[in-house]
């Protein structure tokens, strides 16, 4: 009887906004219990609505044979990225091959954050643990959340996961800032109303809390 075969599968949510965390996801699953994802109309994040991913997010937890989640606080996405040697999608490589190595699979598909594949999946592979790199078949590429299911597992949790941790914060501060992106009215005049008071909510090292940053010193000189 031939072994069960465990795939594995990671994605995130939270890569581009100023406030928030960055969530992973890393979910195991046994080869003949995808098409059970399939029944449960499993699909990329994106295309689920809010409810429907909440509804999903339970019965995911139920199917997958194992599962690593990494939550990655504003400061530790800025202390990455000022760090020369280091940037976003090395963080997301390095914190990918340490949840995937603990998962032990014998497949791992990666939704790609960058441009350059081949630089990706060699960072990744020198980041997994010996016995993990030695035996798994890596699958790294752009729109893998859409073309495979256990990714698309993956970013339901994921999403799932930020959107609460989102909503914690709105009850702690007893303040509604939108999504967390530039795009929402709301988090623009949190930004600028708030980058002070909840400095530790924002990444700093993004441009648009710099120039919030800058504005208001500008403010304070014209003052004077």
């Amino acid at each position: 009887m031939s072994k069960t075969k465990i795939i594995a599968g990671i994605d995130e949510a939270g890569r581009g906004p100023v406030l928030g965390p960055l969530v992973m996801a890393a979910l195991a699953i046994k080869e003949e219990d995808e098409k059970k994802l399939q029944w449960l109309g499993v699909k990329d994040s994106k295309m689920l609505s809010s409810s429907a991913r909440e509804e999903l997010f339970d019965r995911i937890h139920e199917i997958v044979h194992d599962f690593r989640i990494e939550v990655i606080e504003p400061d530790a996405i800025d202390l990455s990225l000022n760090e020369a040697e280091t940037n976003l999608n090395w963080l997301e490589a390095e914190t990918s091959a340490r949840l995937v190595s603990e998962l032990d699979p014998d497949k791992i598909i990666i939704d790609c954050p960058s441009v350059n594949i081949p630089a990706y999946t060699d960072y990744f592979a020198k980041r997994l643990s010996k016995a993990v790199r030695d035996k798994a078949e890596l699958v790294v590429e752009h729109k893998a959340d859409v073309n495979h299911i256990i990714v698309s597992a993956a970013s339901v949790i994921a999403k799932v996961l930020r959107d609460r941790y989102i909503d914690h914060i709105k009850t702690e501060i007893g303040i509604d800032f939108g999504s967390g992106y530039m795009s929402d009215p709301k988090t623009q005049e949190f930004l600028e109303k708030h980058h002070e008071t909840y400095a530790h909510l924002f990444r700093k090292s993004w441009q648009s809390y710099k120039t919030a940053e800058d504005k208001k010193k500008q403010k304070t000189l014209g003052e004077f």
